[in-house]
């Protein structure tokens, strides 16, 4: 008796299960007007996120097959602006679609087209070669074809995503953009609806941030400080002034409230040397005052000249209205956008016969912290 309730049991557990799988979609009918969906999100380029707008077998509309609800499908708007794909009926037989949506910067206003994925579904109205009301094939979004199983299919269904190795075409920054889908049921008839999904993504960058030196790419920079001698007057002098091209990239499309730059001289100590100065020393040693040369460092920001003194943190403010620069930064494939902010060597002039002749170098560290709270 126990082993007949128990095969009783598993048989009403297999009847449910199929009944699950042939659950007809629920009846549907096709939104009008305008339907609005708006898409915010903040997210770093290292982990890049997929975006999905519609799940896969969203119902678009679902009836009676006299309605004609198994040749809904959707075209681009007439401004390729947002998105660049058929404005009308194409007939396709199968496959899914792919077309780009330009993503505008809101700091830059640089532009980077992002593919859209998305497909059509057809579902039976009878059931007649399915198992789940639903055809195994897929249409691109722009195609009114259905595949006939002794009726013509009752509804649609849609999907439609951005896929994250897609989004992370981005850099950072904040990107907008506007995509609108026209939903007709007839090829030749109006457009029942438009569907508008407004974009609002805010991109980091955090592994990416830099001091960016465009000469040097990743080689360690060597910087000549091009001292000049005048024997002009007498007994004669030496000095110069040297400047190294630089740019600096936060990883947050330049948005930063502040940048703070440290200068640090990683050489030895000079007891009642100025803040301001640092030194390069003579190649064959010597601590004496004859074996240096000492120059002093300047920050050039948006044509603000910035006295940058050694072990002295320089707040730069105005980060996100300064003067941008498009760059290829080493190891990336996109160009983006940095502050240049040139940095001046300055050697003051001193009198020739009070140093040695020969060669002089030194250690000079650059450090950039951005605003703990930033993004």
């Amino acid at each position: 008796m126990r082993t007949a309730w128990r095969l009783v049991l598993a048989g009403v557990c297999l009847l449910g299960s199929a009944q699950a799988l042939a659950q007809r979609p629920p009846a549907t009918t096709p939104a009008t007007g305008v339907i609005t969906t708006d898409i915010v999100r903040t997210f770093d380029r290292s982990a890049p996120e997929a975006l999905e707008l519609w799940a896969p077998r969203t119902v678009l509309g679902y009836g009676e097959v006299e309605l004609g609800y198994g040749k809904i499908h959707l075209t681009c708007s007439e401004d390729p602006a947002y998105g660049r794909c058929p404005t009308r009926d194409t007939g396709d037989s199968s496959g899914r679609s792919r077309f780009p949506i330009g993503f505008i910067e809101a700091r830059s206003g640089q532009r980077i087209d992002v593919a859209v994925t998305g497909w059509l579904e057809r579902a039976e109205w009878e059931r007649n070669c399915s198992i789940d009301y639903w055809n195994n094939a897929e249409f691109p979004l722009w195609s009114s074809f259905q595949n006939q199983c002794m009726v013509p299919p009752g509804g649609t269904g849609a999907a439609l995503q951005l896929q994250s190795d897609d989004v992370k075409q981005l850099v950072a920054g904040r990107w907008t953009a506007e995509l609108r889908l026209n939903l007709r049921i007839d090829p030749d008839g109006p457009v029942i609806a438009t569907h508008v999904f407004r974009f609002d993504l805010t991109i980091t960058d955090r592994d990416r941030t830099m001091i960016y030196l465009p000469e040097f790419g990743m080689a360690e920079p060597l910087v000549g400080l091009q001292l000049d001698y005048r024997p002009i007057p007498s007994p004669g002098t030496i000095g110069g002034t040297a400047v190294l091209d630089m740019c600096l990239y936060d990883g947050m499309g330049s948005q930063s409230e502040y940048l703070a730059i440290t200068a640090r001289d990683m050489g030895p100590s000079v007891p009642g040397r100025p803040a301001s100065q640092y030194s390069v020393w003579h190649r064959d040693g010597g601590r004496e005052a004859q074996d240096r040369l000492d120059y002093q460092l300047t920050l050039d920001h948006s044509g603000q000249k910035i006295a940058l003194h050694n072990n002295e943190e320089v707040l730069l403010r105005g980060i996100d209205t300064a003067e941008l620069r498009l760059v290829m930064l080493p190891d990336m494939n996109q160009w983006v956008y940095c502050v240049p902010t040139p940095l001046i060597l300055d050697t003051p002039r001193v009198a020739a016969p009070e140093k040695r002749e020969g060669y002089y170098d030194g250690r000079l560290k650059l450090e950039m912290r951005l605003p703990t709270d930033r993004l």
